[in-house]
């Protein structure tokens, strides 16, 4: 009895099987060919190899450099995270002559910085253009020698929240609008601190960080069609971790990211890409790569 039982549920095992591989392929393909952009921010820890190493894997549009993370204050501090800073202006150029953009972000995670008056927003302002854009002034050093970044990311995650439109508009004013703005946000929309600066209408991107952030663990959907609802001019991408030892609450299989999240987000005529935080932790894990995205 027990054998022709088992004779009868084989073709079933098969037909299950089967029924599960064909309805897999469709979102496998489907992913693949809808991921939009990805984005790495680079510069948090010296492991992950160098500027030019990220670049030269394939796996990224924009690079981010991270972070100036001090202003304000009347001095300023480049945080590489223990990279040597002479070579990357040599990366920056490669990575450009690649077809990447190479962005910098100001800001950061630590406290070391804020715009406490509108002269403070003019003095970044002033520095940023000559120390890493366009310009160059005498007595203005530049950490990167010649190269110039295509922009600037605004990740502001501590601190107050004036000023930073007038920093945006004065960026802008350079170069007929030439400095590229994006900006790096909290999940929970708005974002307060950035409020003001993303009014202005002239960042072209706005990364959405569905980490380091416990609210965001449930709502991910809802809150990033809530930003690109409110910034329609604006690329919306969706910000992941790379590695559950970067935010255990907020990592997301392959899976539950193509299914929770990206299959409805990437309909948004929005809709711009991944950011993957970071690196490091992707080089780790290898999150982003040709097999799965």
């Amino acid at each position: 009895m027990a054998p022709r039982c088992l004779a009868a549920l084989a073709p079933l095992a098969v037909l299950l099987l089967l029924s599960s591989c064909l309805a897999a392929a469709p979102a496998t393909a489907q992913q693949s060919s809808s991921i939009g952009d990805t984005v790495v921010f680079w510069g948090r820890n010296k492991a992950e190899g160098s500027l030019r190493e990220a670049c030269d894997t394939g796996l990224y549009n924009t690079v981010i450099i991270s972070f100036l993370s001090a202003f304000g204050r009347g001095s300023y501090k480049l945080d590489l995270s223990g990279h040597p800073v002479v070579p990357v202006g040599g990366d920056i150029k490669y990575c450009q002559s690649k077809g990447k953009t190479v962005l910098l972000a100001i800001g950061g995670q630590g406290g070391e910085y804020y715009l406490p008056s509108s002269q403070a927003a003019a003095d970044l302002d002033d520095y940023l253009w000559n120390a890493f854009l366009g310009g160059g002034r005498s007595g203005v050093a530049r950490p990167f020698g010649d190269a110039v970044v295509n922009g600037i990311d605004f990740f502001i995650d501590q601190g107050a929240t004036e000023h930073y439109d007038e920093l945006a508009r004065l960026l802008h004013g350079h170069s007929n609008g030439g400095v590229m703005l994006t900006a790096t946000a909290r999940c929970v929309f708005p974002d307060q601190r950035l409020q003001a600066a993303l009014a202005t209408g002239l960042f072209s991107r706005i990364h959405v960080k569905l980490f380091n952030d416990g609210r965001c663990t449930w709502g991910r959907r809802e809150s990033l069609e809530k930003w690109a609802a409110a910034y329609p001019d604006s690329r919306i991408y969706v910000s992941i971790v790379a590695s559950p030892e970067a935010d255990r609450d907020a990592y997301m299989s392959h899976k539950d990211l193509y299914f929770d999240v990206l299959q409805f987000i990437n309909k948004l005529p929005n809709y711009g890409g991944i950011m993957v935080w970071n690196r490091y932790w992707d080089k780790k894990t290898g999150y982003i790569n040709g097999d799965v995205f």
